[in-house]
């Protein structure tokens, strides 16, 4: 014999609000702007302008520290996301952030690119963007995305091109 009652409509939706509202502090402006700072800007070096911050630290630790940095990264495309950003914006932040955690798995290197691309900055300015001006700036979006597509075409073209010069110039000799 089953002694559970179901709980009223009104009540599960009300838990399901509540739980909602409870996360919602993490996505308010004051909150985001306050992590991009953690994450890129906190620490700043003695004597110069150069400004870091959690992300340039844990991306010290070697394989996973990119990826947790990364991880943490996504909380502002995920504001972005529940704010109704468009796409071609959101796409745009997740290649910000696969560009910082890709080059930045490079050892030192890396880590000095990382500070100084500053995705979360990145991701946040286009946010507070959008934001204020819905979809004026979608273009820019387009425009980069079609550009750093271009360029890995190239990238992996030269190679390919590269390869056939050789073949042919062996076939020729």
């Amino acid at each position: 014999m089953n002694d559970r009652k179901p709980a009223p409509a009104a009540e599960n939706d009300a838990t399901k609000i509540d739980r909602w509202n409870r996360g919602a502090w993490l996505f308010r402006d004051k909150t985001l702007a306050r992590l991009e700072v953690l994450l890129d800007e906190a620490v700043r070096i003695p004597g110069t302008e150069i400004r870091f911050g959690l992300d340039g630290i844990i991306g010290l630790v070697p394989g996973l520290g990119d990826v947790l940095a990364g991880l943490f990264s996504l909380i502002i495309p995920m504001a972005a996301w529940i704010r109704g950003v468009p796409y071609i914006t959101l796409l745009r932040m997740t290649v910000n952030i696969g560009i910082g955690v890709l080059v930045g798995a490079i050892p030192i290197l890396g880590d000095m690119f990382d500070i100084a691309w500053k995705s979360n900055r990145r991701n946040y300015r286009l946010l507070r963007l959008h934001l204020g001006e819905p979809h004026r700036h979608t273009w820019r979006d387009w425009v980069f995305l079609i550009l750093l597509g271009s360029a890995l075409a190239i990238i992996f073209a030269l190679p390919l091109i590269f390869l056939v010069w050789v073949i042919s110039w062996l076939m020729n000799h």
